[in-house]
């Protein structure tokens, strides 16, 4: 008689462990078609676990754009890209009426953000009225046209790209649009071995625009991240630590190089992301290291700095390192 087969990584008869081993699955497809950028593809993982929405800063060139191309693929879900240019009205993002054609009725039309995944691109290069057309997508999950709500698919995620604010061309995100972003993950210029895999790829004929052609399949779909997210929910935690992100968020108010430091919203954000990390490493309860790997990504955005610091050339990294620094760890 055969032996029974060993049960597969991460189930161990634990809550969403299938959903878990699913999702882990989405990081090996991802690395299919983009080399290195490890906490942008765990920071998207992070962010549907809890029904948040992503920032990626980086050059052109990075693989924003083919990162968030790839997820969608590796997920069964539905996507949409909007290419934000400076002419692009709000309308265009949401949907608007429009007079039915043989009828003459007004009807809605609706825009590309009725999805279960939109590639906000180059969110930095509208105005600031067309951007804030996002902000009730992204808070309630829904759109308000011509007096009526309308509900967005779910899940729901806004995974916005954005060059660096010295760019020419580019609008600054006003504080409350960037405060909509559970995470705000920076995407780097790969180091010298990365880059000639990617160099590598592309020699043996890798197409960008082709992703299914590099292998890429549907690996997971919306019912595992729904199962992920309530596993999430039930993941513990201990006062102390409570009490560790609490101290974190209050230390930043108190810095003398911040003009506004983190909000009870933030500390809220930063629990969330906490939660669903301990999940994805396979405990159902939240460490100090937990909140430590997710507070620059959660909370560094959120954070504005004085203008004399400003001048000074004090950067916002810094002054979280030095107020997570400040603050004793529980044990």
């Amino acid at each position: 008689m055969s032996e029974t087969p060993p049960p597969p990584p991460f189930t161990l008869g634990k809550p969403g462990g299938d959903a878990r081993e699913r999702l882990a699955a989405v990081r090996r497809e991802v690395a299919k078609t983009v080399v290195g950028q490890d906490a942008a593809v765990s920071g998207l993982l992070v962010a549907l676990l809890c029904g948040g929405h992503v920032l990626m800063e980086g050059v052109p060139g990075v693989a924003k754009t083919l990162l968030v191309r790839t997820l969608a693929a590796s997920l069964e879900v539905d996507t949409r890209r909007v290419q934000f240019t400076p002419d692009l009205m709000p309308g265009d993002i949401t949907g608007s009426m429009v007079i039915e054609s043989g009828g003459g009725e007004l009807v809605f039309r609706e825009g590309p953000v009725f999805t279960n995944l939109l590639l906000a691109d180059e969110i930095n290069r509208t105005p600031p009225k067309t951007q804030s057309a996002l902000l009730e997508a992204m808070e309630e999950g829904q759109v308000s046209v011509d007096g009526v709500s309308r509900r967005l698919p779910a899940p729901f995620l806004v995974a916005a790209t954005q060059n660096p604010v010295e760019y020419e061309g580019t609008y600054p995100l006003p504080e409350a649009q960037l405060d909509r972003f559970l995470l705000k993950v920076v995407l780097p210029v790969p180091d010298r071995g990365a880059e000639i895999e990617v160099l590598r790829r592309h020699a043996g004929g890798f197409d960008p625009r082709d992703v299914a052609g590099a292998g890429v399949t549907a690996v997971a779909g919306p019912a595992d991240i729904v199962a992920g997210q309530a596993a999430v929910r039930s993941v513990q935690v201990r006062d102390e630590v409570l009490g560790y992100v609490v101290d974190i968020a209050r230390a930043t108010r108190e810095s003398p190089s911040l003009d506004l430091g983190v909000s009870p919203r933030g500390a809220t954000a930063l629990l969330r992301t906490s939660r669903a990390w301990a999940w994805l490493q396979g405990r159902d309860y939240v460490t100090p290291d937990d909140v430590k790997a997710l507070a620059h990504a959660t909370l560094a955005h959120r954070l504005t700095l004085r203008p004399e610091a400003e001048l000074e050339g004090v950067q916002v990294g810094q002054v979280l390192a030095t107020a997570l620094a400040s603050v004793p760890v529980p044990r």
